[in-house]
């Protein structure tokens, strides 16, 4: 863990941003870089019903080119002389993100808690919760 990269999943959030201040911290601890990870959703239609102006995939690749600039917006507010990646991925954010955790070059995840409870808890994929159980490395849950 002390000499591989943390990563930090975000979906841009006040919440996420949070979290942030975290995986920096543990960076400069460790003296390693930090990989910013944002999963974009695949949006899925059907063309044959001509409900989309668009299609799903130029939709997403217009959501993918948002997160790009949200992520070079963020990395010009960041002040660290620390190795910072970028990674946009699309798909399924739990699914994403634990492959990007799992793959040997991460050392912690950093990631925020929305903190939801009650039905809403039971309504939506708690991410936060499904990477800390799931990922096969250490997993830090910011609130």
């Amino acid at each position: 863990m002390r000499t591989k990269t943390i990563l930090w999943p975000t979906d841009f959030s006040e919440t996420a941003s949070h979290a942030l201040r975290y995986a920096i911290e543990m960076a400069n601890l460790y003296q390693v870089g930090i990989k910013i990870l944002h999963v974009v959703d695949q949006p899925f239609g059907d063309e044959n019903y001509m409900i989309l102006a668009i299609t799903p995939d130029e939709l997403a690749k217009s959501m993918e080119k948002a997160a790009a600039e949200r992520m070079h917006e963020l990395l010009s507010q960041l002040d660290t002389e620390l190795k910072v990646e970028t990674v946009i991925r699309r798909g399924d954010a739990i699914d994403e993100i634990l492959a990007e955790a799992n793959s040997g070059d991460v050392g912690m995840v950093v990631i925020a808690s929305h903190g939801r409870s009650g039905l809403d808890h039971f309504l939506h994929d708690n991410v936060a919760e499904a990477i800390a159980n799931k990922a096969s490395c250490p997993v830090l849950v910011v609130k």
